[in-house]
């Protein structure tokens, strides 16, 4: 994985500002766009068969969100971006799916870069970059593949409900990015179910030997999401204090409210992060602590066979000359002497509570 990521910024390497280089690895994409065109009054959804029927929504007088799915067709996004008069470096940015999160502005559009995050099939964390630009009247929006988080704003449209189809494009934009920010939530959630399991498999003695490489695996999907989260905050900081007329003085309280939400997620993480550490120690003292055990029972049965050892080697001597060897009874006495010493052992250690 590490080799073909490299190999993809090598092309990269060397070339003009601005050259179109998609660094993803979903090369065989199919292109897939998507537009709704709606105001108040109505709404048209459509599946565009190639990316010219795109061009005619920029000067609509109705408000229009253009999703594209496919960042491997460069060409087709240069088009759009030609027609749309974007900047070849956000387009260069848009193609290049390592970007941190981040906001640019321009005259006529804003161009606003997040990570979005889910769980697979494999219950592993996908981290997908999507790009927005936010023009007058306009979202357009670029993922690497179909799948997404913004079902539940498509349903908005489709049935008029909430303020959506009210409302200009700075608040599509906002619902857009609320519906990344709440599968935040989500993913908060699993993170701190799979915590809690991990906590009970330790406390209960239950660990499994792979327990620590689980935890590993743990604390780098929690800084996957921390890379994704953090970074974020200032985006949507520097929305609210924006003076773009692209962004309405109303619409602004909606974004404070993202960014209320960034802040909870992000001290989830950080409470997360110290957890994760108190988990490994918490395992590396019940290790500790079960070693002790077995060291504990070892050293008591050596304490009791060391004077059960001294006696039979005493009397193990090849002497000719040993009085008790002579005496009638000293194999008895001997084996009495033992069980004695056996059993005064036992009650010692019995009372010092180390058995």
């Amino acid at each position: 994985m590490a080799k073909n990521r490299s190999n993809n910024y090598k092309k990269k390497a060397g070339q003009a500002p601005g050259t179109l280089i998609y660094t993803g690895k979903k090369k065989t994409q199919k292109l897939f766009i998507e537009s709704f065109d709606y105001d108040e009054n109505q709404y048209t959804e459509n599946q565009l068969s190639n990316i010219e029927e795109a061009f005619e929504f920029k000067h609509s007088n109705s408000k229009t969100w253009i999703n594209l799915n496919g960042l491997n067709h460069v060409n087709d996004i240069e088009k759009l971006g030609k027609h749309y008069s974007l900047h070849p470096l956000v387009l260069e940015d848009v193609v290049n799916i390592s970007q941190r999160p981040k906001i640019d502005e321009y005259e006529d559009y804003l161009f606003v870069v997040l990570k979005m995050l889910y769980y697979d099939e494999n219950e592993n964390i996908v981290s997908e970059q999507v790009s927005f630009i936010l023009g007058n009247n306009y979202v357009l929006s670029f993922q690497e593949s179909e799948g997404d988080v913004f079902d539940s704003v498509r349903n908005r449209i489709r049935t008029a409900k909430g303020r959506v189809r009210h409302m200009e494009s700075d608040y599509l934009l906002y619902v857009l990015i609320d519906a990344v920010v709440d599968y935040y939530f989500n993913i908060i959630e699993i993170l701190g179910d799979k915590i809690e399991d991990f906590e009970n498999e330790i406390f209960s003695g239950n660990a499994t030997d792979d327990v620590s490489k689980n935890i590993q695996n743990l604390k780098r999907e929690i800084l996957k999401v921390r890379r994704a989260i953090f970074p974020l905050r200032e985006v949507i900081s520097r929305i609210e204090k924006n003076d773009s007329d692209l962004i309405k003085q109303k619409t602004i309280t909606y974004y404070r409210d993202i960014y209320d939400h960034l802040i909870q997620v992000s001290e989830n993480i950080d409470i997360f992060r110290e957890m994760i550490w108190s988990l490994m120690d918490m395992y590396m003292t019940t290790i500790s602590n079960k070693m002790n055990e077995v060291m504990k029972v070892l050293t008591i049965m050596a304490s009791i066979f060391i004077p059960l050892t001294f006696i039979a080697g005493i009397y193990g001597m090849n002497f000719k000359y040993i009085p008790e060897l002579q005496y009638k009874y000293s194999y008895f006495i001997l084996w009495g002497v033992m069980i004695v010493l056996f059993v005064g052992m036992l009650i010692y250690f019995k009372r010092k509570k180390w058995l």
